[in-house]
């Protein structure tokens, strides 16, 4: 829930007396507040959830701890308290009708230093106390009836007849859906004997095909039905060598039949966490039991056959054990048991915590500064606590929490629980816990124990596993502890919720504390459906443990503080099902499971939707390496302070916020992930920008390499075209070349009788490219090179093949390389056409001619 803002402490407000003062509320001027709409409209209850519905609304009334007026609503689900400037929800008066734990009406007459003391209107007060550690008053006007209508709703709706009125059932599970716990008990169980490979199902429950077992260990159906432990789960975990039967003998020796069952086991050194109840060992502590006996030895096997150490932890003081003898129960001897140890832890019992937190509550309520009688602890006592002087005052208010006792109960836990880690952890012993019934100091010290030896229950889906198995499947009642929804009766199940009244007294809390009025109180209504001596906050007491570890180990623990505080509001709340009733057996018969949300898929929608690495349950500073093993805090350790989060959040807003640290911590992890991701953006890009590039140097390289060849090759054609045309020129040829690239070459062969015209053209092209001459007496000479070059030399001549032959002989000649010096051709494959050709002109053989490489000696330039 949101936190309450601060007000400055007023100097003058409603409270302000028409005279002389003492500073309490008992003065305040309701005449003058003026009611505001006489009904709240439809278009702004925006702010009521799904099925959530209005049952009465109060008006002009007076927050008396904030001095806030506005409307005062009581929904089937909350007691609502808006502003009456803004008509926005007020935090602090504000509360589910499961987290009330008593409510009743006040009167008071205000005493006036004037003789009209009849006409003197009597303030009309509510209290409301939580079990949230709040303590609100609520004001009203005189002579309105809005009072009697609000306590009236508040009789109704926390304590309906019928069962399913209640808003978890009305609102269903909607978006919340729950899985079969009963199924998520199951896969926990297979994590513990190392088949985490194999996957719980219903059909697996119903053929009852879950009994997997390993080498020490198995998973036993025989309470599948509960007749043997009616709050007991469905499935235990038990020794290997210990049959059903066996269990059903061992069972009759222990209170309500809650056997020794394996809570946790080390996954390396086999060594177990075992819970049960006290043993009926009998006002003389002399009876015994030899399948207990034997089931209890059974903890201690080892994989080689030999025994450890096995350690009885007591959660009991040594007197309230022996005190239970009288009734029948007791605890164990170690005569009786084989290498064990008795050790007593000292933690007392849910009274004595009840009334702890009784007291830690009113110190709060009395100290802080939104006390319920409207005045701040700086003015309580003339001022002088803080600041003026009186320093036994002070101490006085100090001491006071500490008579409160909760820090010393704390303390005794956490040093239970860090003392079985240690001997599971260090000395490889097992270990099996109990206290008179099992079910409240037993799942305290066990549950802690196993967060400090497992590392896997430090996580979100760790802790939900955690308290599914330690505290609802072994039956711790929730409905007796909290008040949470109940059956009543026992044997035939009923759906009726009684509608009796607690005629338990409670401490004088706030407006008693300061009367300068006359009192008239109505006896305290409690919500409870359920005789209230068996309220005992034990699951808040163990959360507060938690807390304690976190802020000892905070790169343990990937849950946040804030999100121990959701928890706790959404199980008091009784917004969910998962909390309803005593047992396993009860939920699985009022199928809650299906008819109810679950407060698990809540808080995981919570995390999702609003950012999960930064989210407020979200531990910025968790480290799963750094604690990548057991917890073992020392004893010196082991100084637990006030929860700030909790204990202060409605007393002290302002100094509640120890969580402060964390969210500016998250501010910066979301700002780093932003700039992380502009900074992969940019590397991407980056990246791609460096590709381009590589990819335009490799094309410019190759643009370079090409035009690096090309020229090559021009040069080379160059020198080709000028070694030819300085070897034409020798044969006496004169060579002119035209603009297109066309030459024509003259060759006198017959000066005074004829002057026959050569064309040449020089081109790059196909290197079996050739020019067939005109069978009219032309001939064709191609020489051609392996460079591509095609010289073409035409002759026009109007003789006889003699002369023409003896044109063509000059041109080999002079041309020819393989011309021998006796007229012989090294070449006789060519086919030129001094050597057999079929035609009038030349023909070469231009395959053969690719074959040889030109003897470039002939090339050489002059």
């Amino acid at each position: 829930m949101d936190l309450p803002k601060h007000r400055p402490t007023p100097t003058t407000s409603l409270r302000d007396a028409s005279d002389s003062s003492t500073g309490s509320w008992d003065a305040l001027e309701w005449t003058k507040i003026e009611p505001i709409a006489r009904f709240v409209s439809p278009a702004n209850l925006d702010f009521l959830l799904d099925d959530e519905q209005v049952v009465a609304e109060g008006h002009g009334v007076v927050l008396v701890n904030t001095d806030d007026a506005g409307v005062l609503i009581v929904t089937n689900f909350r007691l609502i308290f808006l502003s009456e400037g803004t008509r926005k929800v007020i935090a602090l008066g504000t509360i589910p009708l499961a987290t009330i734990e008593k409510f009743n009406k006040t009167a008071v007459k205000v005493q006036s230093n004037t003789h009209q003391s009849d006409k003197t209107p009597t303030q009309r007060l509510l209290q409301v106390i939580g079990k949230d550690m709040r303590i609100i008053v609520f004001g009203f006007r005189p002579r309105t009836k809005q009072r009697r209508a609000i306590y009236d709703a508040l009789l109704k709706c926390t304590k309906p007849p019928v069962l399913w009125d209640l808003y978890a059932f009305t609102s269903g599970p909607s978006s919340f859906k729950n899985t079969s716990p009963m199924v998520r008990l199951l896969d926990e169980y297979f994590r513990l004997i190392g088949k985490a490979s194999h996957r719980a199902s219903m059909d697996m429950i119903e053929s009852g095909s879950f009994t997997l077992s390993n080498d020490l260990w198995r998973i036993s159906s025989v309470n599948s039905s509960y007749t043997m432990c009616q709050s007991y789960p469905f499935a235990l975990v038990v020794p290997k060598s210990i049959s059903d039967d066996e269990v059903l003998q061992a069972c009759k020796f222990r209170a309500r039949c809650r056997l020794p069952v394996i809570s946790w086991c080390h996954p390396v050194t086999g060594a177990v966490l075992a819970r049960s109840s006290q043993p009926l060992v009998g006002l003389m502590m002399n009876m015994r039991s030899n399948m207990d006996e034997k089931l209890v030895a059974a903890l201690c096997s080892n994989r080689d056959g030999s025994r450890r150490k096995l350690y009885i932890a007591d959660a009991r003081p040594r007197k309230n054990a022996l005190a239970n003898g009288a009734m029948g129960g007791g605890s164990e001897s170690s005569s009786n048991y084989f290498q064990s140890e008795i050790i007593f832890f000292g933690i007392d019992n849910i009274h004595a915590m009840r009334e702890s937190f009784v007291r830690l509550r009113e110190f709060m309520d009395t100290h802080g500064r939104t006390s319920s009688d409207g005045m701040s602890s700086f003015l309580r006592h003339g001022g002088s606590i803080w600041g003026g002087g009186n320093l036994s005052s002070m101490s006085a208010s100090v001491s006071t929490l500490g008579d409160s006792g909760w820090l010393l109960h704390v303390q005794n836990v956490l040093a239970g629980a860090a003392w079985i880690a240690a001997r599971v952890a260090m000395e490889k012993a097992s270990v099996l816990v109990h206290c008179s019934d099992g079910w409240d100091r037993t799942s305290q010290l066990v549950s802690l124990a196993n967060l400090l030896l497992d590392p896997y229950y430090r996580t979100f889906r760790g802790f939900q596993a955690l308290v599914e198995k330690d505290w609802l499947a072994f039956g711790h009642p929730f409905s007796d502890r909290v008040g949470t929804p109940s059956i009543s009766g026992s044997g035939n199940m009923s759906f009726e919720l009684p509608r009796q009244q607690s005629s338990t007294s409670i401490i004088p809390s706030s407006p008693m504390r300061q009367p300068s009025g006359t009192f008239v109180s109505q006896p305290p209504v409690s919500s409870h459906a359920h005789n209230s001596n068996n309220y005992s906050p034990i699951f808040l007491q163990w959360a507060d443990c938690v807390s304690q570890l976190l802020r000892m180990y905070p790169f343990a623990f990937e849950f946040s503080a804030a999100f121990l505080v959701d928890f706790l509001d959404c199980m008091l709340s009784s917004r969910f099902g998962n909390f309803f009733f005593n047992s396993e057996k009860e939920r699985l018969q009022c199928n809650v499971f299906e008819s109810c949300g679950c407060l698990w898929a809540y808080l995981a929608d919570r995390r999702t939707s609003e950012g999960s690495s930064t989210h407020a349950h979200c531990n910025p500073f968790y480290d799963p390496l750094k604690y990548s093993g057991p917890l073992l805090p020392p004893a010196a350790a082991l100084a637990p302070t006030i929860w700030p989060q909790f204990h202060l959040r409605w007393a002290c807003p302002e100094e509640a916020q120890g969580g402060e640290l964390e969210a500016q911590c998250r501010k910066i992890i979301l700002k780093n992930s932003e700039m992380q991701k502009a900074k992969e953006v940019a590397e991407r890009k980056a990246r791609e920008y460096t590709i381009a590039m590589e990819s335009l140097n490799a094309e410019l390289r190759r643009e370079k390499l090409l035009n690096i060849s090309s020229m090559n090759t021009a040069k080379r054609i160059t020198k080709e075209n000028t070694d030819i045309k300085r070897a034409i020129r020798s044969i006496g040829c004169k060579i002119h070349i035209s603009s297109s690239g066309d030459c024509i070459v003259d060759i006198e062969n017959n000066p005074v009788e004829a002057r026959p015209n050569l064309y040449c053209s020089s081109r790059q092209g196909s290197r079996q490219g050739s020019r067939q001459g005109s069978r009219q007496g032309s001939s064709s000479a191609l020489i051609n090179d392996k460079k591509d070059l095609s010289v073409s030399v035409t002759e026009d001549d109007d003789d006889d093949d003699d002369d023409g032959n003896n044109v063509i002989g000059r041109i080999c000649e002079s041309l020819c390389p393989f011309r021998t010096g006796d007229g012989g051709c090294r070449w006789p494959n060519g086919g030129c056409a001094q050597l057999g050709s079929q035609f009038v002109g030349l023909k070469a053989n231009f395959d053969a001619f690719d074959q040889l490489s030109i003897d470039d000696s002939y090339f050489k330039p002059k």
